[in-house]
């Protein structure tokens, strides 16, 4: 009786221990493009309100912020020069025919940059450029990582 019980005690552990169960998949948070859209309007809504807690709380710390004149900046750069309203100052923002691509935990962003800014002179300007950015999921918030202005034809 005691073979029999030391059998099925060893049994019953080998079944437990080597169980070639395969590990459960890790479940990443939904992310819509709704989120996204949010997380631009925020973006905005940092930029011209140079409101440093909107933007350290939207940028990823990796971030790599490109201008259309070539000019790329990393977070505390593009930070900065919100802050300092050089060379301008945001009056308002659009961005149009906006579409997003949503890749996993990230999302592709491509629209029109539209704005009305004065500069450091007091001038008033207008802005309208291509944009396309880079929204990723980091530790269940959307951050910017990556951002490219670029030139439009005229015609458009």
């Amino acid at each position: 009786m005691k073979k029999i019980i030391f059998l099925l005690t060893l049994s019953a552990l080998m079944v437990c221990c080597c169980n070639n169960q395969q590990p459960q998949p890790v479940v990443s948070p939904q992310l819509s493009e709704a989120d996204v859209t949010a997380a631009v309007g925020q973006f905005v809504q940092g930029m011209l309100t140079a409101d440093e807690n909107i933007l350290n709380a939207i940028l990823a710390e990796e971030l790599d912020f490109g201008h259309s004149g070539g000019k790329v900046q990393n977070k505390s750069e593009f930070i900065a020069e919100i802050l300092s309203k050089d060379p301008f100052v945001y009056l308002s923002i659009e961005p149009l025919n906006q579409t997003i691509k949503m890749a996993g935990d990230a999302a592709i962003v491509r629209h029109i940059f539209t704005a009305e800014t004065i500069n450091v002179e007091g001038e008033p300007g207008n802005l309208r450029v291509g944009n396309t950015m880079v929204w990723r999921l980091q530790d269940g918030q959307l951050k910017l990582l990556a951002r490219q202005a670029y030139r439009l034809p005229d015609a458009l």
